[in-house]
């Protein structure tokens, strides 16, 4: 059943982070974004066979003109939206995006100035808290996404006072086994469980640690879904297989989604999917979200209290300050 489709609008980013592929400008400075033309056929086609939620993403997502309606078109089909974003391009869309997207994500590297500039290899720091304003003063609520790696754990206390003191939702994105990256050690596995324990205002799924403590994806029985619960486009209208970080197959969707569906390509995908070699200790963040959607094996129960607490916090806690507020304005 898929729920997710991951929607790469573009390929560029104007950042160089050091954890990330996309930060090679080169390889991916002739690929055209995607189009809204393509997006919203799609996206319609999506929303008839029960898709409900898409990650507009990238590279860096408000890089493609069009977001801000292609964000509004997939609420229009009840789609759940959400984008991560650098933020040096949010102030020109904030007017834009207001209202249309459900999970804002800032990315913060750092509570040092320093440091966060230098994990982007650009001055985007100030943006990020400048930004939170903007989107504040528009009733938005954005969530400060935190990708830690080993060097930068122990400034989480730091992250979450940060998160506290705008009244925002930590995210704690562990850095995965991928692009060069080591992953995290155990040492710095059983920090963040420790710091992160009994603490409302911070997210993590629990079963990312545990997944990674057991070794990743085992292949003679394999946890990711990343096929048959997600779908992944590219910016060239294209169905990747048999996801984006193991791009085996590019499928061209010349007619529908559903005849890629149909493809023997697609469905020798979908039948071997988290079993392939590289499979093998796989920790990719992106596949095992929606992988781990439903309690159906042991990863599934232990993500359930953790994505209870998120859900706590962005539906019921700010939605309702924010009701109060507006409230108060309207009087």
């Amino acid at each position: 059943m898929l729920l997710l489709c991951n929607y790469y609008v573009t390929y560029k980013c104007n950042a160089f982070c050091e954890f990330c592929h996309f930060a090679d400008h080169s390889v991916f400075k002739n690929v055209n974004n995607a189009t809204l033309q393509d997006f919203e056929k799609n996206v319609s086609e999506m929303a008839d066979f029960g898709v409900k939620f898409i990650d507009l993403t990238g590279g860096e997502p408000l890089l493609n003109k069009d977001i801000h309606n292609m964000a509004k078109f997939a609420r229009s089909k009840k789609m759940q939206t959400s984008i991560t974003t650098n933020t040096l391009l949010y102030p020109k869309f904030a007017d834009k995006l207001a209202g249309n997207i459900n999970l804002l994500h800032f990315s913060l590297d750092s509570p040092d100035e320093d440091e966060h500039n230098n994990i982007r290899k650009v001055n985007c720091y100030n943006s990020v808290f400048n930004s939170i304003n903007i989107a504040k003063s528009l009733g938005e609520y954005p969530d400060i996404l935190f990708t830690v790696t080993n060097e930068t754990a122990k400034k989480l206390p730091k992250m979450y006072d940060i998160a506290q003191k705008y009244d925002l939702l930590l995210i704690v994105n562990p850095v995965f086994s991928y692009f060069g990256n080591p992953g995290l050690s155990m040492e710095t596995i059983e920090y963040i469980e420790k710091f992160i324990s009994g603490k409302m205002n911070i997210y993590l799924n629990n079963a990312f640690l545990k997944l990674r403590k057991d070794g990743g994806n085992k292949v003679e029985n394999p946890s990711c879904k990343a096929v048959s619960r997600v779908l992944v486009i590219s910016p060239n209208n294209e169905v990747i297989l048999p996801c984006y970080h193991f791009e085996k197959a590019k499928i061209k969707i010349t007619e529908n989604i559903k005849a890629v569906m149909n493809t023997e390509a697609y469905k020798y995908y979908l039948i071997n999917e988290g079993k392939f070699d590289f499979c093998e200790g796989c920790t990719v963040n992106c596949y095992f979200e929606p992988s781990f959607a439903f309690p159906t094996n042991y990863y599934s129960i232990i993500s359930l209290s953790s994505k209870f607490k998120y859900s706590f916090n962005k539906l019921v806690k700010q939605k309702l300050v924010g009701k109060i507020l507006n409230f108060g304005v309207k009087k």
